[in-house]
């Protein structure tokens, strides 16, 4: 028997296979322009062309809630976009439930639902019941089930008891609840979140994540985008982290903690100390220095160690020992921030 979401929503197409498919995936665009009268007097054009994605690999299973995770430019959003068939690929080729998203673009769109972080998604000057009735209308959802559709999904965003009240009214959460409402019009059997927190407050983020697991739930496949750590790490079943439009790695997140070769995070502020190898070659006595860098003159330093209570006084001795002051100790456990820190040799918000 085919399975049955909480919706009454069969799964419809081939039941086997991945969700998600992309293989080779490369964006390539243009950087610069080009103007008319540079055209008209035969200029040379010195536009350059970059990738944006750089041979992504992905294959996201039916079902799961899976992550892309990354820094601002890394390519998450471009790889959306191509899945969601508004970009065209440079190179490379995506599946979308075993459908190519070049080839059969409108069959790709008609199974799944997308949250875009392109601005304004709904209009304010209509209710929210309106928004959803138009949006119905324009992903040609049955006359006969739009109701039905519409007070399903308000139901699933719990916006039920504001479904008559303008948008403009709303506060940024509740607009970011609506918009995934519209999402699940089509009744979509895939789900794309592009950044689907950014500029939400504390609790309305917390809201839309527990929404996305209750998708989940229903048997939907959630393909989702951030550079919040903690949202990929509570949220995701495995996370693919980008930088500079590649994959550098992907796993569970507990699989990805484990790359790390220790248990615990110290991060030290230190002030004077000259020079600053010197402290830094006594520090690395005791653990694995992952990130060094001097804001506002004092020196910030992440260590990677198998015991805090061993190489927090041993810090001190090599501070003093160098002529340093340590003025701040934090220690962490192991987090998604070191993971792709001994990645690439950055933090994910740099």
């Amino acid at each position: 028997m085919e399975p049955v979401g909480r919706t009454g929503r069969r799964a419809s197409g081939p039941t086997r296979g991945p969700a998600i498919e992309a293989v080779g995936l490369v964006k390539e665009f243009e950087r610069g322009r080009r103007t008319i009268w540079q055209r008209i007097r035969g200029e040379a054009d010195q536009r350059e062309r970059f990738r944006a994605v750089d041979g992504v690999d992905l294959r996201v299973e039916r079902g799961e809630i899976f992550g892309m995770l990354g820094p601002n430019g890394a390519g998450k959003t471009t790889t959306m976009r191509m899945l969601a068939t508004l970009l065209e690929p440079t190179a490379g080729s995506a599946r979308v439930l075993g459908i190519d998203v070049v080839a059969e673009p409108r069959e790709v769109r008609r199974r799944m639902g997308a949250v875009l972080s392109d601005g304004r998604s709904v209009y304010w000057k209509l209710t929210a019941r309106e928004n959803l009735e138009y949006f119905a209308a324009l992903y040609h959802v049955p006359a006969a089930e739009s109701r039905a559709r519409v007070t399903r999904a308000l139901e699933t965003v719990r916006l039920t008891d504001r479904a008559d009240d303008y948008v403009e009214r709303f506060s940024t959460g509740m607009r970011q609840r609506l918009v995934l409402a519209r999402a699940l019009l089509p009744d979509p059997e895939i789900l794309l979140l592009d950044e689907p927190t950014v500029g939400l407050d504390p609790q309305s983020a917390r809201d839309l994540r527990e929404r996305v697991v209750e998708l989940r739930g229903e048997g939907r496949t959630v393909l989702l985008t951030t550079h919040y750590m903690e949202e990929a790490d509570q949220l995701c079943d495995r996370i693919a982290i980008v930088d500079h439009g590649r994959v550098v790695a992907l796993d569970t997140p507990t699989g990805l903690k484990r790359t790390i070769a220790a248990t615990e995070v110290v991060r030290l502020e230190l002030s004077g100390g000259e020079p600053e190898s010197a402290v830094l070659d006594r520090l690395a006595r005791g653990g694995s220095i992952a990130h060094s860098a001097r804001e506002n003159g004092a020196l910030n330093v992440t260590i990677h160690c198998r015991s805090a209570r061993d190489f927090v006084p041993a810090a001190f001795d090599a501070a003093r020992a160098t002529g340093a002051t340590i003025n701040h100790v934090e220690v962490v456990p192991v987090t998604l921030e070191d993971v792709f820190l001994s990645l690439t040799g950055r933090a994910l918000r740099e």
